[in-house]
């Protein structure tokens, strides 16, 4: 359970905080909310390629974006004046790019910008912080650090968790997640068997030691890379690439 429980809280992490803890507040984060914005719309003009930046302008750059944006005052902000434009010789991005910035994605930077424009770095090289926990009304759901973020979100919505699934279901549920494979009939007995309270842990643990874990987790990035040991329908002729299907699954396991 201890692994399982680490690779839940460092896929999860980011996700869960700001989807969960900082939506509900109103609050504008570059990452989730203008960070996407500025790249798929702006950087192709003022981004970090030299060979195509227009104006001398930087927005991947806080130092270089800030000469356009005034923390808490987007009427001030060169940036704002510009998206909201409707003169198609200053509007940004500009007509003939194809692109356009979508009137909540407008407002979304200028609430940013009157939120005082708090610019990050990338979420992968920010320290994590452990999030407060919120507040849910069924407390006798909760049976991680997880459920409090989940539970929340679902409450603030009128909903809750479904019931508890029959251990049978469980055992089922989780073989096929984390191995792709259903459970031996004598897997069952043993699971049904266990009335430790870290049962359903220690089947977590047994599981994520199998080498199927490895096979069913690179298969997703098998599918990705488009991964075949032929060629395929015109030139079938073998590809010798198994030695690096080998080392995702290692890798995994």
């Amino acid at each position: 359970m201890r692994k399982f429980s680490l690779i839940v809280v460092l896929f999860l992490h980011c996700f869960l905080t700001v989807a969960f803890a900082q939506q509900g507040t109103g609050q504008v984060d570059f990452d989730r909310d203008i960070r996407p914005i500025l790249s798929d719309r702006c950087y192709v003009c003022h981004g970090p390629d030299s060979g195509t930046r227009e104006a001398e302008l930087r927005l991947d750059l806080k130092e270089a974006a800030f000469d356009v944006i005034v923390p808490g005052k987007p009427e001030a902000s060169e940036l704002v004046s510009r998206i909201f434009s409707a003169d198609i010789d200053e509007v940004m991005p500009p007509p003939e790019s194809n692109l356009a910035v979508s009137a909540e994605e407008k407002k979304l930077i200028s609430e940013w910008i009157r939120q005082g424009a708090t610019w990050k770095k990338h979420w992968a090289f920010e320290k994590r912080a452990e999030p407060d926990l919120p507040e849910v009304i069924a407390k006798g759901r909760v049976s991680n650090q997880i459920d409090h973020f989940v539970l929340s979100r679902l409450e603030s919505r009128g909903l809750g968790y479904s019931t508890l699934a029959p251990r049978e279901k469980l055992i089922r549920r989780v073989t096929l997640d984390l191995t792709g494979l259903p459970p031996t009939l004598s897997e069952i007995d043993a699971f049904l068997s266990d009335d430790s309270p870290d049962a359903f842990g220690k089947l977590v643990d047994r599981l994520m030691r199998s080498e199927h874990y490895g096979q069913r987790m690179a298969s997703d990035w098998m599918d990705v890379a488009r991964y075949s040991d032929t060629y395929g329908y015109q030139v079938d002729r073998d590809r010798y690439v198994w030695p690096w299907r080998d080392w995702v699954i290692r890798s995994f396991n």
